[in-house]
């Protein structure tokens, strides 16, 4: 992880959860250490409440850690608002919901600019044009309102809001899952487009296996909060060598394998042993008693008792 924008070391995120009455501890992020460099793109892939989203907002520090260390740009990571102003940025899944829709869309992309004291009014305008040019939207589009744009067009204006301060790292959470196909197509070629002019640090969080591979140079797969799998993109879609990774890959269609279909989401998460034990179509009696650690095969980080098959056979 060495030359890291972001680094995540050993991460543990714990929440209260329920009435006064019933409190109970939620882990939300378990021994999750990843780190994104300049200019590369780490995709998050897992089910929802696999921890994908609190790994995000921990990177971003919207959350502080229970335990473990977050690292910004060689630092130990700063919470005051302040001194990361302008340096983080986020992309959600629908930009409706981040978008004032009383405010015109150049207002809306500007006010990154704006809170951080970024230029006067002649700049920012300035700034704000280009801006929605390189993300292929006309400058004209600044006095229209967010209602008056398509989702995909909606899209763009919430990426050039994001990027318009220049950021060191940028997360994208779930941010092509509501558009359509062609639509997404042309999101992510507008994101791997200026992350290769920007240089900035990406983490691309998405269930969609399918859209990850094609943006990601490397992905972590999680699941119940914990880091299961990690690789480069070539590496886990040669084949992913946890049964969790390969369930996702059967289900999304990109393998042929019935065998690695994964039992119902509805199944318990194990509280001893491998999380995955009650759905998982390989899991053993080791499975079930010894949790298993992350640990090296080949170029991948796998945390799995039988990463090649059941008794070795894949």
């Amino acid at each position: 992880m060495t030359g890291s924008v972001v680094e995540l070391r050993s991460v543990d995120v714990h929440f209260a959860s329920g009435p006064l009455w019933a409190r109970r501890r939620v882990h939300a992020a378990r021994e999750v250490s990843l780190g994104v460099a300049a200019g590369e793109t780490l995709g998050l892939v897992g089910e929802s409440g696999s921890g994908k989203t609190t790994t995000g907002k921990v990177c971003l520090g919207l959350i502080r850690p229970t335990t473990g260390d977050v690292v910004f740009d060689g630092h130990p990571f700063d919470y005051r608002r302040r001194a990361r102003r302008g340096a983080l940025a986020a992309v959600l899944q629908h930009p409706q919901w981040s978008l004032n829709p009383r405010l015109h869309v150049g207002t809306s992309v500007a006010e990154p600019l704006v809170i951080a004291g970024i230029g006067g009014r002649e700049e920012t305008r300035r700034q704000t044009g280009e801006m929605l040019e390189r993300v292929g939207l006309q400058p004209v589009l600044a006095k229209r309102y967010p209602h008056e744009l398509s989702g995909g067009q909606r899209q763009r204006v919430a990426i050039a809001r994001a990027l318009i301060t220049h950021p060191k790292f940028v997360v994208f959470d779930e941010a092509v899952s509501a558009l359509d196909v062609s639509v997404q197509a042309q999101i992510l070629n507008l994101i791997r487009e200026l992350q290769a002019e920007a240089g900035f640090a990406a983490l691309f969080i998405s269930h969609d296996l399918a859209a990850v591979r094609y943006v990601a140079d490397r992905i972590v797969v999680m699941y119940a909060g914990e880091v299961v799998e990690s690789a480069t993109a070539e590496t886990l879609y040669g084949r992913g060598r946890h049964p969790y990774t390969r369930g996702l890959q059967a289900a999304s269609d990109l393998i042929e394998d019935e065998d690695a279909r994964l039992a119902d989401a509805s199944e318990e998460i194990a509280s001893e042993g491998c999380p995955l034990t009650p759905r998982c179509p390989i899991a053993t009696d080791l499975c079930r008693t010894t949790h298993p650690a992350l640990r090296p095969l080949g170029d991948t980080l796998v945390a799995c008792h039988h990463p090649e098959g059941r008794a070795g056979q894949s």
